[in-house]
């Protein structure tokens, strides 16, 4: 392994030295305003508030989303109910209403079938 040698400096002279620069220096308060630390501690309570208050609504609308998603399964659940009784009252309904289950209750009322047919004509000038 190579080590590199250090690098000569030339050698300055009186005549080649640089003159110095002044540079003028400005108080520091006039470069920069510094809030003062009781200023910096509020807007941190600020932010934490802010942010903390960000968390909360976002918080509370994940748990309203949850309560309509239950609302909504109750709902679901219950309209497949009320789809099952009105299937049964329809079921009910077709049997009570068949021509057999009529004439069976007309039989019991002593109602009988007509065997044939007759007319009565009423006379308009009465």
């Amino acid at each position: 392994m190579a080590v590199a040698a250090p690098r000569a400096r030339p050698v300055a002279g009186p005549s080649t030295a640089p003159a110095p620069v002044r540079v003028r220096q400005v108080p520091r308060a006039a470069t920069q305003a510094r809030p003062a630390p009781r200023a910096r501690l509020t807007r941190g309570v600020v932010w934490i508030a802010l942010v903390a208050a960000l968390l909360a609504g976002i918080v509370a609308l994940n748990v309203a989303v949850l309560e309509l998603r239950m609302e909504r399964g109750r709902l679901k659940s219950e309209i497949v109910e009320l789809g099952a009784q009105n299937a049964e009252l329809e079921a009910r309904l077709s049997d009570a209403a068949s021509l057999g289950r009529i004439e069976a209750a007309a039989r019991r009322l002593g109602l009988v079938e007509a065997t044939d047919v007759a007319y009565l004509r009423l006379d308009p000038r009465r």
